[in-house]
């Protein structure tokens, strides 16, 4: 199967590390579906970039802890591409406060999503993949999955919870040949980000060895690369890209 016979659905993908996934995959000559939830005009302009480069792109909105508009989403690209090879989990939000002040309406926002939107649409496109000749899903988990941060109990929680998913699927989807793995990226130049103080910035940097912070590019390479064929013997794996922090 050739790549751009391929079609990718990247949840989350009108901003931030989801849309550098989604353009990446897209100059793999993959078809990529735009997911997006409430950025309508960013997830058209990622649409429209992909496109001015020649590629094949389409958005669709849908609230991935949704399973009824997930649905929907399923049966619109099928009807657009077909089945999809490669899913990536990316949609995710964040309701940061200490547990101590913490609501359950905030812990089960970030819940919901987060985990929730990722069973979804796994269980959605979960025979697709299977049937596919390359079939893939790529979570995308975060460091503060694997150490932690104060004020977002959570959203680590939800984050480190795709760690154990990510093995069991691997290890029910092996005799298939689809490979499922989890990629957690350090601090990244997003939007989310740049809302950060600098002095909150510069307390993170230090703990950073490589002294800077993520680019989406950084983290989109890697998501490529285990969508492509080269990576077809690994599985249920973690990587970490990180700048070298500890975990």
């Amino acid at each position: 199967m050739s790549q751009h016979e391929r079609t990718c659905l990247v949840t989350g993908a009108s901003r931030g590390i989801g849309r550098g996934i989604a353009e990446r995959l897209a100059r793999e000559e993959m078809n990529v579906v735009v997911n997006y939830c409430s950025s309508e005009t960013a997830a058209y302009d990622v649409v429209d970039e992909i496109e001015a480069a020649d590629g094949t792109a389409a958005a669709i909105r849908a609230d991935v802890s949704d399973r009824e508009e997930v649905r929907r989403m399923s049966e619109r690209i099928d009807r657009t591409f077909g089945p999809i090879d490669v899913l990536v989990n990316n949609a995710g939000v964040t309701a940061d406060r200490t547990f101590e002040k913490m609501t359950r309406e905030e812990w089960d926002r970030v819940v919901d999503v987060n985990l929730g939107g990722v069973f979804n649409c796994t269980k959605a496109f979960y025979d697709d993949v299977r049937r596919s000749e390359q079939g893939r899903i790529v979570n995308i988990s975060s460091v503060v999955g694997q150490q932690g941060n104060y004020g977002q109990s959570n959203y680590a929680t939800t984050k480190s919870g795709l760690f154990g998913f990510t093995r069991t699927l691997a290890l029910e989807l092996a005799d298939s040949g689809a490979t499922v793995n989890c990629v957690a990226p350090g601090f990244t130049e997003t939007d989310m980000l740049a809302q950060v103080s600098d002095r909150v910035r510069g307390k993170i940097r230090k703990r950073i060895p490589l002294d800077r912070f993520a680019e989406t590019d950084d983290i989109a390479g890697m998501v490529a690369f285990l969508a492509d064929e080269e990576s077809s013997y690994m599985t249920g794996q973690v990587v970490g890209i990180n700048g070298g922090m500890e975990w």
